[in-house]
């Protein structure tokens, strides 16, 4: 099993430049690890990509667990046949974000606003009482209507 997986998607949007980009995951090590592993594969990149990429795509080295003990030459001719076996398929056509699954995204004036809940003074009037807690009832001025 080689030590990355390599995703590559055609972008559609009529632009000729290659973009790539590097993830590794928490799962394959610490920080020095992930690091090591990322420069490791940019190196790759820049070295593979602009004779083997295709133009107009994104591709994506998503690093996996033992990628970092493999030698580089391994590494190397990995990419290359990965490489070669997406230029001899075809590409997936870029996404039509008009045919998105899921709901649409809520626009600023749908949202509903949820009423606001009555303040404690509000409800005291209502149910008669004074509006504090109990604890501080005693501390409370006299209403009008509870004065002689």
């Amino acid at each position: 099993m080689p030590g990355f997986v390599l995703l590559v998607r055609e972008r559609g949007d009529g632009d000729p430049a290659m973009r790539y980009g590097i993830t590794v995951t928490k799962k394959v090590g610490g920080a020095v690890i992930r690091n090591r592993m990322k420069r490791r594969f940019r190196v790759l990149a820049r070295e593979l990509l602009p004779t083997l990429g295709i133009a107009g795509a994104d591709h994506v080295l998503i690093g996996r667990d033992g990628g970092i003990e493999r030698d580089f030459s391994l590494l190397h001719a990995e990419l290359t046949k990965a490489l070669g076996k997406i230029m001899t398929r075809p590409i997936d056509p870029p996404r039509d974000p008009s045919r998105r699954k899921g709901k649409p995204a809520a626009k600023k004036n749908d949202v509903l606003l949820r009423k606001q809940e009555p303040s404690s003074k509000d409800a005291a009037a209502r149910d008669g009482g004074t509006g504090f807690l109990p604890s501080q009832e005693h501390d409370a001025p006299a209403r009008k209507s509870d004065a002689p």
